[in-house]
């Protein structure tokens, strides 16, 4: 990471150093927030700060963007547990990453690194907001925990500990490891398939009898419940079918890394489906059907091997 001079650099000097850390920056927020437009808000938030210091008195910028954007990510952590009324919603799905199947985006790679999926995202959700930022920082990011320990306010033992709990939670509530891409894609296309024939067998064969289902539709769409979450491999093919004349649409591109499904609606993303596959069979879905959310997602070109699907 890049180091400020001693006699400071002028602002154009800064902003080109500080956008050299940006996709990182990104990266950071959207781990600890789960929102790709709050961790843009983050990101930027931590540019005003920069403005605010004496940049010759910081040794690293890298580090100190880092430390600053994570204090910053935890204090809207913290300020999201303080108004809610009851634990996070069961039904909520995060932001997802997109990209075509074979091209790649340097932001979005960043974004992607460690195979940070939806479902390990969801997992997330359910720490206390100390316990994820020094998850994050430590164990995605190798911020040492002396580092860690003034934003949360604990000594770097305590902040040991606060990783230590939350890498258990973790590993306690994540799902088993995914497949390869092609036994991704290979279980996916034979869900869409099944949903759009109709086929009830089909689907019941491809889902794990504890399939579980999160669809976060924020508003109600038309003709389709809302959000819920399902478990069991017969709700969750009754349910399936509900969503199959929007597979319609749907085709193949990359969710956070991993194969996933987009529909199309009049050119927009429509929803967005991503799962978890286990010997040969879905343990997990999560759609995002939220048109507030979905109406900042590009959608991805097709690219190649995706045009088939």
């Amino acid at each position: 990471m890049s180091a400020v001079g001693e006699n400071g650099e002028d602002k154009e000097d800064l902003a080109r150093s500080f956008e050299q850390h940006r996709a990182h920056l990104k990266a950071v927020a959207y781990r600890m927030l789960g929102s790709l437009a709050e961790a843009e808000d983050a990101v930027q938030e931590a540019w005003l700060r920069l403005g605010r210091v004496d940049p010759g008195e910081i040794g690293n910028l890298g580090g100190w963007l880092t430390t600053v954007t994570g204090r910053i990510c935890l204090d809207l952590l913290r300020s999201r547990a303080a108004r809610r009324e009851q634990p996070m919603d069961d039904t909520f799905v995060p932001d997802p990453v997109l990209r075509p199947l074979s091209r790649v985006d340097p932001e979005q790679e960043a974004l992607e690194a460690d195979s940070v999926g939806i479902a390990l995202l969801v997992v997330m959700e359910a720490l206390d907001p100390d316990e994820r930022l020094a998850f994050v920082l430590h164990d995605m990011f190798a911020v040492p925990f002396d580092d860690i320990a003034p934003v949360v306010e604990r000594t770097p033992a305590a902040t040991r500990q606060l990783a230590s709990r939350a890498r258990r939670r973790v590993r306690d509530s994540a799902p088993p490891s995914a497949p390869d891409a092609a036994q991704q894609r290979q279980a996916l296309d034979a869900f869409r398939a099944a949903a759009r024939t109709g086929d009830f067998e089909a689907l019941l064969a491809v889902l794990h009898p504890d399939v579980v289902l999160r669809a976060d539709a924020g508003a109600l769409l038309e003709g389709v419940a809302g959000s819920k979450r399902l478990q069991g491999a017969q709700r969750v093919a009754e349910s399936a079918m509900l969503f199959a004349r929007f597979n319609a649409t749907a085709r193949m591109v990359l969710v956070n890394g991993t194969p996933g499904l987009v529909t199309v609606v009049d050119g927009r993303v429509g929803s967005v489906l991503s799962a978890t596959v286990h010997e040969g069979r879905i343990t997990a879905l999560y759609i995002l059907a939220d048109p507030e959310r979905l109406e900042s997602l590009a959608l991805p070109p097709e690219g190649e091997g995706a045009g088939d699907h």
